[in-house]
């Protein structure tokens, strides 16, 4: 199975990266040319501990459950909440309330457009950036450890995105509760919808579900290092793409970054079951009585 999906990426890939190093060719098509090559890299690397298990012997997705119980959805949802790359966003998100920094910093963004360009440019790569994120969430799910090829396999893989697909529909589903009721203007004036950003924490929630899954891939360091940037580069792209385009302001992204990466983590510890027991009862002894867990696996 794992060889067939290299070999076809391969020949896709390779396609792509030729198309795409034509003399002229715009930028943006080398850049996904690029990112076409970086793929192929990645899910050759990935591929080499995909049929593996967790150094527990479980096999990843098999543990999910919608039953976690009340003290880890707690703890979970605690240490969600206290995770630097929430806070941060938040903290940044609230300093640039003072002295208008936040809408000085989007009329800038918007009028001279640095990074991409020019507002279509900025818009289109928002979008292919999105994308990005929801592939590279794909590819490490795909080459998680999850054993060998098989019936077991398919249903790990299927609950484990499951949680995934769980934490990404609620951080998108909240943030179009907030724009209908903060109805803050778009820098464009396009519409009463801007905050918070709906591309930005699409791209949050995925590329931090990326990086969790990566943890759990036998790679080296440097690997893991190096992807885990480039899968900020993609998060951080989305935004400033919103921003230059004139859909957001910077405010209204680094709200969606924390948002996305609160139900990453959240939904990620929470109910993936990754250091769970195998039992699915257990008892725990307590003063005067005791306290019985049950746990339901789907």
């Amino acid at each position: 199975m794992h060889v067939w999906l290299i070999s076809r990426v391969l020949r896709d890939g390779g396609r792509q990266l030729h198309r795409g190093a034509g003399a002229n060719d715009s930028p943006r098509s080398l850049v996904h040319a690029a990112f076409g090559a970086a793929g192929i890299l990645l899910l050759s690397a990935l591929s080499l501990g995909g049929c593996a298990t967790l150094p527990d012997g479980r096999r990843w997705g098999e543990d999910a459950t919608i039953a976690p119980g009340w003290e880890r959805v707690r703890t979970s949802a605690a240490e969600a909440a206290t995770d630097p790359w929430v806070w941060a966003p938040l903290a940044g998100a609230a300093v640039l309330q003072a002295d208008h920094w936040d809408r000085r910093i989007s009329d800038w963004a918007r009028h001279k457009t640095p990074l991409f360009g020019s507002s279509s440019n900025a818009t289109a790569w928002s979008n292919d950036l999105r994308s990005a994120s929801v592939a590279a969430n794909a590819a490490t799910l795909l080459f998680t450890p999850s054993g060998e090829w098989g019936t077991a396999w398919v249903l790990d893989k299927v609950k484990g995105y499951a949680v995934d697909l769980a934490a990404a529909t609620v951080a998108v589903e909240a943030t179009t509760g907030l724009k209908s009721v903060i109805q803050r203007t778009r820098p464009n004036e396009s519409g009463t919808d801007s905050f918070p950003s709906g591309h930005a924490a699409t791209a949050s929630a995925y590329t931090r579900l990326a990086t969790e899954n990566l943890e759990q891939i036998a790679i080296s360091d440097g690997l893991r290092r190096t992807l885990d940037v480039g899968l900020q580069v993609v998060n951080f792209g989305t935004a400033w793409a919103r921003i230059e385009g004139g859909w957001h302001y910077p405010s209204d992204t680094l709200v969606s970054i924390a948002l996305g990466d609160f139900c990453a983590k959240f939904f990620n510890d929470a109910f993936l079951g990754l250091d769970t027991p195998r039992a699915a009862v257990s008892f725990a002894a307590l003063p005067g009585g005791g306290e019985l867990t049950w746990q339901l696996r789907f």
